[in-house]
């Protein structure tokens, strides 16, 4: 399930930048061109992230990885969904919610370090 997901995540990423570089080019602002770049690369790091969880998830099935794996992608959810439907044009107060998301993906990697330590 967890190499599914990430998997799928990776296809959205690439769909949302090809959208971005081709599709927004020549309507979106400059800033809302950044704001797509960036939900863009955070979207395709932690994708990468993902898969790696998923793969660890194969190789050490004592390994808990579903805790960190949620709190990634409800955090990619939030912080990445927030910066692409600014940079759409929806209002600007969503991103008083993109840090909300980062924290979830801090907590998640912080969680993965813990596990790991604690192996």
């Amino acid at each position: 399930m967890w190499l599914g997901m990430a998997a799928v995540n990776l296809a959205v990423a690439v769909m949302l930048g090809a959208f971005g570089a081709h599709g927004l080019k020549h309507t979106a602002s400059a800033q809302q061109l950044q704001w797509w770049f960036t939900a863009t690369q955070y979207f395709f790091w932690h994708a990468l992230g993902l898969l790696a969880l998923g793969v660890l998830a194969r190789v050490m099935p004592s390994f808990a990885v579903k805790m960190p794996f949620c709190l990634l992608q409800l955090g990619l959810i939030i912080f990445c969904g927030s910066l692409y439907l600014m940079a759409l044009g929806l209002p600007r107060w969503l991103g008083a919610i993109t840090p909300v998301g980062g924290i979830l993906m801090i907590i998640g990697w912080l969680m993965l370090a813990w596990l790991a330590f604690k192996q």
